[in-house]
């Protein structure tokens, strides 16, 4: 038979053949639209967004809705005009500053706002937009974004909102960049009375009003990014519990369907507190306690909607009773409870500043999972999840996408990303400096917004180690690198890196059949193996924790 080890070395052979003659595919082509969405224009930066008061209401046999926002900030400097966000398919009915219309004009989905002086920097203003309108129906939430309706079995009305990538503007007005999170919100959705909404935060209180509507005001005091601020529409039940965290007492709060409260009580409360258990540990204190931990359920697979977390999962372990790394542990645990919450702490509290950069969302919430694992089950037993997640890599293009146009990068910042952060705590080879590493991440940017050099180069710092070539090979080309072995002239091993990466120089674990590993560090240019007795026939290579391909030549 074929041992694993020179399957893998045919397998990489045939990538090194192919793969890299096709570096400079996958161009793509923006519009003006990619642009005024994505691009920080004067017009954006000139305003720090402080507080929205978003105030909607929900008309769902029409699937119509109305309302209006208010938007408080700070002026970062002089001027007289403008960009908010909204989908030109929504009505801006009025945009209103010191009980004045203002003129505005619209191009796609961006409006231009000019105020009748100039506004100065330092200054704090405020204006409210009133609209209106059908918002776009999200048919495969949360793949797409928009507004969700659906009924539950029992025929109720049953709506959310889903919208990250598309971004918020779908459904609301709002400056909807991830660079700018508002920091404190108030969130209020009328209803049909009968029903209720649950939003992000802490419910202040419920108001019953006089078309048959109740309108529910729910605060959050933490800064929050724009596709994380939701509407869920349903007939929900709500029983709460406490979590003795790093920082106090956690409230938690669950809203299932009336219908699955037993259901919600059994599963939710198996895994919600082995999760905030794992990740307080390896990440920091749960980000949120002012607004709470909510689990919510909604039609939708879920969503990391902060401090309200969207759960579809249906009750069942793994994702939709699926493990996805067919070694048997992601059916222990309940996929979307895990992995949506781990987004507390990368993608809500860290939240990059450009779409290309939601690895820092993906990719390490990915590798929470094995994390989590880990600490119910044992550091081997996480490390197989990572690796057997190597299924549903694709290496079809890079994981960063291009800045300012809101476009992600290859989706491969799931699997390959969670295996990349596995291959750099390999290389740093200590555990509590990687733990140390992982909660200062989220120290140090807590509550921020972060570049892709903010993370790089906080890891390169505390590791002592310069892990950039490493995260460049990975991030911006979707080959992998490839250790080649070869006999020199004086008949002795030597190695070196294949890699679209100038300098790559990965240190690599190694070592002779029936011995322990030692790290080597190849450059891309031969030099021996510094491992006595080694030839191309009796080395190893850790393939298990790191994702390379292998050519023995």
């Amino acid at each position: 038979m074929i041992k694993k080890s020179a399957l893998f070395t045919i397998v990489a052979s045939l990538i090194a053949l192919s793969t890299f003659a096709q570096l400079g595919t996958n161009k793509e082509t923006f519009t003006r639209a990619d642009s005024l969405r994505g691009y920080l224009t004067p017009l954006r930066t000139c305003y720090d967004i402080n507080y929205y008061h978003l105030d909607v209401k929900f008309d769902i046999p029409n699937k119509f809705i109305s309302g209006n926002v208010l938007f408080k900030f700070t002026t970062t400097q002089d001027f007289t005009k403008l960009q908010f966000d909204l989908f030109a398919n929504l009505k801006v009915e009025k945009v209103v500053y010191k009980r004045q219309e203002l003129p505005y004009t619209r191009e796609y989905n961006a409006v231009f706002v000019t105020f009748p002086q100039t506004i100065t920097k330092g200054s704090k203003e405020e204006f409210t937009v009133y609209y209106s309108g059908n918002p776009t129906i999200a048919k495969r939430a949360p793949w797409d974004g928009g507004v969700e309706y659906n009924v539950d079995s029992l025929g109720h009305p049953w709506v959310s909102t889903a919208c990250q990538g598309m971004g918020a503007s779908v459904w609301w007005p709002n400056k909807d960049h991830q660079y700018d999170e508002v920091d404190s919100a108030l969130i209020s959705i009328s209803v049909p009375t009968g029903l209720k909404d649950v939003s992000n935060g802490r419910l202040r209180k419920v108001t019953k009003l006089k078309d048959g509507y109740s309108r529910f005001d729910w605060f959050v005091a933490n800064p929050i990014n724009n596709y994380d601020i939701e509407a869920n529409i349903g007939d929900y039940t709500h029983y709460s519990d406490t979590y003795d965290g790093e920082k106090g007492k956690l409230t938690l709060d669950f809203w299932p369907l009336s219908y699955n409260l037993d259901k919600a009580k059994k599963q939710w409360g198996e895994n919600t507190k082995p999760m905030l258990k794992a990740f307080e540990h390896w990440f920091g204190p749960y980000p949120f306690y002012e607004d709470g931990y909510k689990l919510i359920e909604t039609h939708h697979l879920g969503m990391e909607h902060q401090s309200g977390t969207a759960y579809g999962n249906h009750f069942r372990n793994g994702y939709l009773g699926r493990d996805l790394s067919g070694t048997g542990w992601g059916l222990k645990w309940d996929f979307i409870v895990v992995h949506e919450s781990g987004h507390e702490w990368f993608g809500n509290n860290i939240t990059s500043k450009d779409l290309g950069d939601m690895w820092i969302h993906e990719s390490f919430t990915n590798y929470s999972e094995s994390l989590f694992i880990e600490t119910k089950w044992g550091k081997q037993a996480g490390q197989e999840y990572v690796h057997g997640t190597r299924l549903n890599i694709l290496n079809d293009r890079p994981i960063v996408g291009p800045y300012n146009v809101n476009k992600e990068g290859s989706g491969d910042m799931y699997y390959k990303g969670g295996n990349l952060l596995n291959m750099v705590r390999t290389i740093i080879n200590d555990d509590e400096k990687w733990r140390s590493i992982l909660r200062g991440l989220n120290k140090t940017f807590y509550h921020q917004t972060v570049t892709y050099d903010d993370i790089v180069n906080y890891i390169n710092e505390q590791s002592g180690i310069n892990l950039s070539p490493v995260f460049d090979q990975y991030l911006h080309y979707k080959n992998l690198p490839i250790l080649e072995f070869m006999t020199n002239r004086e008949s002795k091993l030597a190695v070196r890196w294949q890699s679209d990466v100038k300098g790559f120089n990965m240190p690599v674990r190694v070592k002779i059949k029936g011995g322990e590993y030692q790290f080597i560090k190849p450059a891309t240019r031969f030099t021996p193996v510094t491992i006595d007795g080694a030839t191309k026939d009796n080395i190893e290579v850790d393939t298990f924790n790191y994702y390379i391909g292998v050519l023995v030549d």
